[in-house]
């Protein structure tokens, strides 16, 4: 069931992955509205353009009716905002990421007290993959149809043996 809410999934998506994708499906159930919000950071090291991964998840989420993808750069919280939205899905995978996101949402939280931060875990399939470690799986030649579309596998793949 879904409400007229909207809401936002901010990320680096560098690249997106499986685990992106199922929380993108789940949440589109629940909300009426999932905007998925690249972000341009820079100072993360990137290895894909902001334009890249946008096209990337365009790719990824054709076929999901309320789901649209944008960019931001600034505050994740002028961001929800400025899309009239009060609610920030974050994604779970293992307990090592909660400190992280804790902190993240207690910080935006102090910034904009009207935006509420939702924690959602993907599939268990999923629980384990970052995008971090598929780029040294990668690097080292692993098989990324399991984790990963297969336009994004090529482009990894690509990227990781030094094409454009």
């Amino acid at each position: 069931m879904t409400t007229g809410k909207t809401a936002v999934y901010p990320g680096t998506f560098d690249p997106v992955t499986y685990g992106h994708i199922d929380l993108i499906k789940r949440a589109s159930r629940i909300f009426g509205k999932v905007i998925v919000a690249v972000a341009h950071n820079a100072q993360k090291g990137v290895l894909f353009s902001v334009e890249e991964r946008v096209s990337m998840l365009k790719d990824a989420v054709k076929g999901i009716k309320n789901v649209t993808v944008d960019d931001f750069d600034g505050l994740v919280v002028d961001y929800v905002k400025s899309q009239g939205s009060h609610v920030m899905i974050r994604g779970l995978r293992m307990l090592s990421d909660f400190e992280y996101e804790f902190q993240m949402a207690l910080t935006n939280r102090k910034l904009a007290d009207d935006i509420e931060t939702i924690f959602m875990m993907p599939h268990e399939d999923y629980s384990y993959v970052s995008s971090r470690l598929l780029k040294e799986a990668a690097s080292l030649g692993a098989d990324l149809k399991n984790f990963v579309p297969e336009k994004v596998a090529c482009a990894l793949i690509k990227k990781m043996r030094g094409g454009a």
